[in-house]
């Protein structure tokens, strides 16, 4: 049986794709180099599934649809990034979260107002 061997892409709709794509890469750290192609370091993906009424991914303002996915970053140290990311003025929320055995989270707003989860999983040993 043919299995999928990894993610190939994840498109998202913006007002101003080229200003977009200059936040990811000034502000995250995310170089899409030619044609969006991103070689990020191997590392665990998570897949994930939400009762279609969470708030897990943020609420956008009334009468904008709700957002429908989750971009989600693995970061090595979460404190830095989101300190980072506030320098830069970007939205960053308040709060973290530590799930046992699995990591932290925090998460940041992008200009086109997709919640974004940062994601520094928990050391194995």
């Amino acid at each position: 049986m043919e299995r999928v061997t990894g993610i190939g892409g994840y498109f998202l709709r913006a007002s101003d794709p080229e200003a977009i794509t200059m936040w990811y890469r000034d502000v995250l750290g995310v170089d899409f180099g030619d044609h969006g192609l991103w070689q990020q370091p191997a590392g665990p993906t998570v897949i994930g599934f939400f009762e279609a009424d969470t708030d897990y991914f943020g609420t956008r303002p009334e009468g904008q649809d709700r957002q429908q996915t989750m971009l989600n970053f693995r970061v090595a140290d979460l404190d830095a990034m989101l300190g980072q990311l506030r320098d830069a003025g970007a939205e960053v929320a308040a709060e973290t979260q530590q799930m046992d055995g699995i990591g932290r989270f925090g998460w940041v707003t992008d200009p086109e107002g997709n919640r974004i989860e940062l994601w520094e999983p928990e050391e194995q040993g």
